[in-house]
């Protein structure tokens, strides 16, 4: 142990020089009877849809998102006048922007987490002001929003999860979430308005090596999780603790050295690219959140609603597909959605309740494959180049 520990010091220290660069959602109560009143079709004259056009580009100049997969996102959802979307990750609106342009009767309720996505909201509303009501919160306090607007269940027509982080989230040092510029180690979605919510600064203090080691292993799906997770925990006692994005990455790159990974476009991928992942699902609660999100999803859509979902790592796809088809998969972590379903012997009885429970489908998949970006939207908009389409109607 001494050994390694002198071997990683010799290592940090050389790569240091080597490398010396490298709340609660504020509801709108005044338009609420408005905006769900009888859900009446609120038809926009001629005269908003010029303005929209006036205004579009103006709106996209200020909020840093380019939405994925748009014009497939349309084409499933085939929003109406008088229909009801509820756009769960509103981001920087590129979506909902979308929906509205493409009828002008349809209205959106949409949900983000993150208060600079709440405020480009707000700022959609005084475009739109009867048609889009912005909430925020995370998919778990849904609920309770939906309880204070007194929405029932079999609500919306349509609903659209794009998930991970936007654009507005990786362009903003100070977040915590890039690797290429330093910033605090913070990977908070929700920024300050949960204080008692840990950075991934705080877990790292904390956090022993062998929860450490299971986070980066399953959330990061990292090879060298076993080095990586040993070298965060003896860094405690040699230097100093880890409180910003630079520090963490050049610790990752001292431990396992710059090895040549390369993303889907053949690009260079940082070797603490992983170990990133890692810890925003950890943060943020990611992969709970999303697998509680699906069932409110299939609770508040309408039968025959359409679910679309835009994910961006296997994790997300994984219970995003276990969901749709109805079949938990057997090698799933134990920690992402609810985990491993047990196999029963061949001895074992089923009530009628559940063989009913079984053999009912909550989903009906509308593709018969997963949905990949073309190589010119990989091109224009390389952030799109992981992201995986699924579409589905309740049944």
């Amino acid at each position: 142990m001494a050994s390694l520990m002198l071997n990683n010091t010799r290592r940090i220290t050389l790569e240091l020089l080597k490398n010396d660069i490298i709340a609660s959602s504020m509801i709108n109560l005044s338009r609420l009877p408005a905006f769900l009143a009888s859900r009446k079709c609120c038809m926009s004259s001629k005269t908003e849809t010029l303005r929209y056009q006036d205004t579009q580009s103006t709106h996209s100049a200020t909020v840093p998102h380019i939405p994925v997969m748009a014009e497939e996102v349309l084409e499933l959802l085939k929003p109406k006048d008088n229909d009801v979307i509820l756009d769960m990750t509103f981001g920087g609106g590129g979506h909902s922007c979308k929906i509205l342009e493409s009828s002008p009767g349809v209205r959106i309720v949409c949900l983000d987490r993150d208060p600079v996505a709440f405020e480009y909201a707000k700022e959609l509303q005084r475009k739109y002001p009867e048609r889009i009501l912005p909430l925020l919160g995370k998919f778990s306090e849904l609920p309770e929003l939906f309880s204070k607007l007194k929405l029932k269940k079999n609500f919306f027509n349509g609903v659209l999860m794009d998930l991970g982080v936007s654009s507005m989230q990786f362009g903003t040092p100070e977040r915590g979430f890039m690797l290429s510029q330093d910033g605090p180690l913070d990977m908070r979605m929700d920024s300050n308005r949960d204080p008692k919510q840990m950075t991934a600064s705080d877990i790292l203090s904390h956090i022993d090596e062998g929860a450490l080691y299971k986070i980066l292993k399953y959330y990061g799906e990292e090879k060298n999780a076993r080095l990586i997770s040993r070298g965060i925990v003896e860094s405690r006692y040699l230097f100093k603790k880890l409180h910003t994005t630079r520090e963490l990455a050049e610790l990752v790159m001292s431990l396992i050295g710059e090895q040549n990974r390369l993303d889907s476009l053949q690009r260079y991928s940082h070797p603490a690219t992983k170990t990133f992942q890692a810890l925003r699902i950890l943060v943020n609660n990611e992969l709970n959140e999303l697998d509680y999100g699906l069932r409110l999803a299939h609770y508040y859509l309408q039968t025959g609603g359409v679910l679309v979902t835009l994910s961006f790592h296997s994790l997300e796809d994984t219970i995003i597909k276990r969901h749709i088809t109805g079949v938990d998969i057997d090698k799933t972590p134990a920690s992402i959605g609810l985990g491993v379903a047990k196999h029963r012997s061949a001895l074992s009885t089923y009530s009628a309740m559940e063989i009913k429970h079984i053999m009912t489908k909550n989903w009906t998949s509308l593709i018969k494959h997963v949905v990949l970006p073309s190589e010119e939207e990989v091109v224009n908009n390389p952030r799109a180049r992981s992201a995986k389409l699924r579409a589905a109607l309740k049944a």
